[in-house]
């Protein structure tokens, strides 16, 4: 069984696609941008400034699932620019106090709405 997981008040996704979904104990979040769910505005001032909203957005989504970062075991990241890497990372970091999950980070040539960074990540509920 699965259920679509939504960060509250926030649109719906405008493409065939879920926030989240929930399969069992398992939450597969969809790639994650710096859209502020509830002003509809992009948050990319700078990269870390960027980082923090999709890592915002992934919170929420853990929240309405029942866990937390603590939860994730697995996330995929998206940089238009390898050179914010450093940036990127420092601001990423300070989400995971415990055992940080697997990861890769490639640089991509186009993320949706043309930002500069898209999380998506999966988490296990023990």
């Amino acid at each position: 069984m699965k259920k679509a997981i939504q960060i509250p008040g926030a649109p719906a996704p405008i493409g065939p696609y879920s926030q989240a979904i929930l399969s069992g104990k398992t939450l597969y979040v969809s790639g994650q941008i710096p859209l502020n769910p509830f002003t509809g505005n992009l948050e990319m001032e700078t990269i870390s400034a960027a980082t923090h909203q999709v890592m915002k957005n992934i919170t929420a989504l853990l929240n309405e699932a029942g866990m937390d970062l603590n939860a994730v075991v697995k996330c995929s990241i998206f940089l238009k620019n390898m050179n914010d890497f450093a940036e990127m990372n420092a601001v990423y970091a300070s989400y995971f106090s415990a055992i940080p999950p697997a990861r890769e980070t490639v640089q991509v040539s186009k993320l949706p709405l043309d930002v500069t960074i898209e999380i998506s990540c999966i988490a296990h509920n023990d």
